[in-house]
């Protein structure tokens, strides 16, 4: 492979994704069955899951206003990394929930930060060629599924009171990680736009884009905090748990394989309507039918649809409508609308909605992707 790419520094921006992506993957199928384990109720665990999606509203954009002055994007990466370690060896010294919030709080503001950093540093080693972006890229996905199956089995075996020395070694990776990257020799020059990226945002089709964006992850927050709980409770095992997390993750790789050939032949009002669709479908078959091992099978696989045909489509209608330098903008929004408040928001809602029913939380999550469905299908999405 890296003969193919002789001048990008494939293995060591390869690292940087497989270990930020692998801590992704030890966190949210395992930091809920460890803050259960330290009795916090459902409240407690919605919150303290929101918190690290709450982060992704402003981090990425305040760290980069931030280090706005840094010729070398590497250096503001390398700082980000180091002070997320620094934030989150304070876990070790209580257990209590303010403590918690504040760790969780300042190392994922500094975690979330650095990864928009890294695109760009990563996009201009590339040197334009963006073709090769998923080469690079998919190394994230696999450091997920090798997170999430390695440590459901290692849980299985030893308590998962270990999370925090799990997550503590995957940012020290982060951090030695970002050393090894040099920063690019030439780094591109966005051209700029005449038009104001308010203009942009305040176009109908973008409105509905970015509530449907929100919509789409806000139905995620049941699953995202409290679907290995769900699991737990059912009887399954953490080897078992962090299979499914994988086969979710799997299946948006193979996705992603084959996702140039869709948005070939559909266009992008029918890929976010097909992506919020299934969505819907994924999680009524998790709240009536999870003691089915088939169809749970069937609804991670659904995960291809309900995270990664809707992110490409977000992506692709970023390029498109954010065009003439606010693309970087553009995705910094998407990112914060999305993952940031949608997805804290649907952390904190679960957390309020789990102890009343835990299988009408994710028959609310449905209805929360019907909602979007009717706002996308009213509206003209595709520009």
């Amino acid at each position: 492979m890296s003969a193919a790419m002789p001048s990008v520094p494939y293995w060591r921006l390869s690292s940087f994704y497989c270990f930020y992506f692998a801590l992704l993957g030890a966190w949210l199928p395992f930091w809920p069955l460890y803050l259960q384990a330290h009795n916090f109720n459902a409240t407690d665990i919605g919150y303290l899951a929101g918190i690290i999606m709450g982060t992704k509203i402003f981090a990425p954009n305040l760290w980069g206003w931030l280090c706005r002055h840094q010729r070398k994007p590497i250096s503001a990466v390398r700082l980000g990394a180091f002070l997320a370690c620094l934030c989150f060896a304070f876990i070790f010294l209580e257990q209590s929930f303010l403590n918690l919030a504040l760790v969780v709080a300042s190392f994922s503001f500094f975690w979330n930060a650095i990864l928009a950093q890294f695109e760009v540093i990563t996009l201009d080693h590339l040197s334009g060629e963006t073709e090769r972006y998923s080469q690079i890229r998919v190394w994230g996905s696999l450091g997920f599924i090798a997170a999430v199956a390695g440590l459901g089995w290692g849980f299985d075996i030893y308590s998962v009171n270990y999370l925090p020395w799990v997550l503590m070694a995957l940012l020290l990776a982060i951090w030695f990680s970002s050393l090894l990257v040099a920063a690019p020799t030439q780094p591109q020059q966005a051209p700029q736009s005449a038009q104001p990226l308010l203009s942009i945002i305040k176009q109908p089709a973008v409105l509905a884009f970015l509530v449907c964006c929100f919509l789409q992850q806000l139905s995620h927050g049941p699953y995202y905090t409290f679907f290995s709980l769900f699991l737990e409770g059912k009887g399954y095992k953490n080897s078992f748990i962090g299979m499914m997390w994988s086969l979710g993750v799997l299946a948006e790789v193979l996705l992603f394989i084959v996702m140039y050939r869709l948005l070939h032949r559909f266009s992008l009002r029918h890929i976010m309507l097909g992506s919020i669709a299934l969505s819907a479908l994924r999680w009524l078959l998790i709240a009536y039918w999870a003691d089915n091992t088939a169809c749970l099978i069937i609804a991670q696989c659904l995960h291809a649809a309900s995270f990664g045909s809707f992110h490409a489509f977000a992506v692709e209608m970023v390029r498109r409508c954010f065009s003439g330098g606010h693309q970087g903008q553009g995705m910094a929004l998407y990112s914060g609308v999305s993952f940031g408040a949608g997805g804290a928001l649907g952390a904190v809602l679960s957390g309020w909605a789990w102890d009343i029913s835990q299988q009408y939380t994710f028959v609310a999550a449905a209805l929360v992707c019907v909602l979007a469905f009717v706002i996308g299908l009213k509206v003209r999405i595709n520009p």
